[in-house]
């Protein structure tokens, strides 16, 4: 099943910075499992959008509380939401590398 988080950032900008390369490895890491969707932050970067693959939201709770944002300080709140994907447009998505 499909989660949705929408996590609240810190507004400390040096915090998001130094945390940002870890996070980002670590949901490269979720990716390659196959228990991340899609993610990125909102373009204010007061937050972001995280779409999980797991079985239960406390699989999901589990994964954010160990993402380098939550450790870091980053990661405020959270929200968790089962989500059902009804339809998908790839040509609207940026290529990511691989």
């Amino acid at each position: 099943m499909k989660y949705a988080a929408i996590a609240k950032y810190t507004p400390d900008a040096s915090t998001i910075a130094k945390a940002r390369p870890a996070h980002r490895e670590y949901l490269m890491g979720l990716r390659e499992q196959g228990r991340l969707v899609i993610s990125g932050p909102f373009a204010d970067d007061t937050g972001g959008l995280l779409v999980y693959e797991a079985e239960t939201a406390l699989q999901v709770e589990t994964m954010l509380r160990e993402d380098p944002f939550a450790t870091g300080g980053v990661f405020l709140s959270w929200e968790i939401k089962p989500w059902n994907v009804v339809f998908t447009n790839p040509d609207l998505l940026p290529k990511l590398p691989k």
